[in-house]
């Protein structure tokens, strides 16, 4: 896991503040349907369960959940982000995941997407840990490297895309995040999005500049970089890119 220091939970806040009234449109993977049950098939819901939604921004994954569980709650600190997940959620919490404001082994289910690249992963996890009741699940969904041979590459067009963000992933950085967190029966699934490059970084809060510098990683990629990305520039030059996301699940020990 590569990790920057210089990211505040201020930077956080602006960045997504000015994200908001386009975030669901963002990038395909937002609304993905395809996504969205990949993750639920391996949740195991039922109506029993009470479940938590980690950065639940606009309340995405929420929709999903909601109605598959007995009670949903979502906990996110930007306000403009979280207003519009009102509607999807029973209860909406404003806070933050490194400090989660609920007693312990209260949830039989805690999921983030997109979420602990913003934050002291560790510190999150071992929080999403804390509240999850004994066989209970930590679900954590995060775009990833694929290895060696196009980490450095796409970790500069993940900094380019997102200046707030502050941890970048392989998918084993996943797996040792809930190891550490005392969760047993980890597993990490991928799941491929192809995205188009150019929607995906018109995310409405970085500049021109920013954006031709993504565009320029993508026109000189390396071979290795190419070899598992399966970078398509098409006609009229938009650009689509193989996009990885670990889906990381692990179970606290009963």
């Amino acid at each position: 896991m590569r990790t920057r220091n210089d990211v505040t939970p201020q930077t956080v806040v602006s960045h997504f503040t000015a994200r908001a009234f386009k975030y669901d449109d963002s990038s395909k993977w937002c609304t993905d349907a395809a996504m969205l049950e990949a993750i639920v098939a391996r949740l195991g819901l039922d109506q029993r369960q009470m479940a938590l939604d980690i950065a639940c921004g606009t309340g995405l994954v929420s929709r999903r959940l909601r109605g598959q569980v007995k009670a949903l709650v979502g906990i996110d600190f930007t306000d403009a982000m979280f207003d519009q997940a009102r509607p999807h959620v029973d209860a909406l919490v404003k806070g933050s995941a490194e400090e989660l404001p609920f007693a312990g082994q209260r949830f039989d289910l805690v999921v983030e997407r997109q979420g602990i690249q913003f934050m002291n992963a560790a510190t999150a996890v071992a929080e999403m840990a804390r509240v999850t009741k004994p066989g209970g699940k930590v679900c954590l969904v995060q775009l990833c490297a694929y290895g060696d041979e196009d980490q450095e590459e796409y970790f500069e067009i993940l900094r380019l895309r997102n200046p707030a963000r502050r941890n970048f992933f392989r998918r084993e950085d996943l797996a040792r995040l809930l190891a550490e967190a005392g969760c047993t029966a980890v597993t990490v699934t991928d799941f491929i999005s192809d995205e188009d490059v150019e929607r995906w970084a018109d995310n409405g809060a970085i500049e021109d500049e920013r954006r031709q510098g993504i565009r320029d990683i993508y026109h000189s990629a390396s071979p290795g970089f190419n070899r598992y990305h399966a970078v398509r520039i098409e006609e009229g030059g938009k650009i689509i890119d193989r996009m990885l996301f670990g889906i990381a699940i692990g179970v606290i020990p009963g």
